[in-house]
């Protein structure tokens, strides 16, 4: 996609637009999900991301965490890590923030259609999966063995638990949650994603995965994959680098050839896997 290709994407690619908070919840800790409602309706492809600013601060790009079937409202799932994230959590419901997008590329669900799928999300990767989670169940029909596979620190840090467990109870997929470390009061599995990966039930000639989590988690979990018989081409990675501009310009998210807020976030994985072996890029 070029520059001009992204700009025309985001009619609003310069300038933020005012949306209110419609609702706002507490997720985990340090983590809020924001329910914005814009005045038109916001349409988005699962994957892309947004760039929301806090008035007088500055803005991050924040996926987009929301059902795409419902463009009256815009999720978005927010870790409190800096001054501008710290800003938009200490907005309430009626306040404003600006809003940039949507940006970026989305999860290949076309070429799913007709295979497994296998989503495998490490921690608030979650959050970016969720929209092609949605979809998939949403035409749960055209596809073929549905696999959620979710990894978290601790029970404490587990995201959209009561969501994660409505998945659970449904008869037509297979949903797997485990977490690093944990008390007496968790009786599923312990330990890294990777080992129910390597246990996942996938034919890998008819499979396609989806890894959004923490950079090394994607690389070992892609390796494993590749083991089980996927090739590279069969997975896809959403990816995080500092990102400013959100259209190409500025180059602060420049991984290799390519840019993370245009030609990513998501990126199939035989186009990036050797880049995400160097380190520092």
């Amino acid at each position: 996609m070029s520059i001009g290709e992204a700009i025309r994407h985001a009619p609003n690619a310069y300038v933020p637009v005012p949306v209110r908070i419609g609702h706002t919840a507490r997720d985990i800790d340090g983590v809020f999900t924001w329910v914005l409602e814009p005045s038109e309706p916001f349409a988005f492809a699962p994957g892309q991301f947004n760039m929301l600013y806090a008035h007088g601060v500055g803005e991050v790009p924040i996926s987009i965490s929301g059902d795409p079937n419902d463009s009256s409202s815009l999720h978005h799932t927010i870790r409190v890590v800096g001054s501008v994230t710290q800003a938009l959590g200490a907005l309430e419901v009626g306040h404003e923030v600006g809003v940039r997008g949507p940006f970026g590329s989305a999860w290949p669900l076309a070429e799913a259609s007709g295979q497994d799928v296998l989503f495998v999300a490490g921690g608030l990767g979650l959050a970016p999966l969720r929209p092609a989670i949605l979809s998939v169940l949403a035409r749960r029909n055209e596809f073929g063995q549905v696999i959620i596979i979710y990894g978290a620190r601790s029970p404490a840090d587990i995201l959209f638990r009561n969501e994660l467990e409505r998945w659970r109870g449904r008869f037509d997929i297979t949903l797997e949650a485990t977490v690093d470390h944990s008390g007496t009061d968790w009786y599923g599995p312990v330990g890294v994603v990777t080992r129910l990966v390597a246990e996942a039930d996938i034919d890998p000639e008819y499979c396609l995965a989806m890894l959004c989590g923490p950079e090394i988690m994607m690389r070992f979990t892609a390796r494993e994959l590749e083991q089980r018989g996927l090739d590279a081409s069969q997975i896809w990675v959403s990816l995080e680098r500092s990102m400013k501009c959100a259209v190409g310009l500025c180059g602060h998210c420049q991984l290799g050839g390519t840019f993370v807020c245009k030609d990513g976030p998501v990126y199939r994985y035989d186009r990036v896997a050797s880049m995400l072996l160097v380190r520092g890029l």
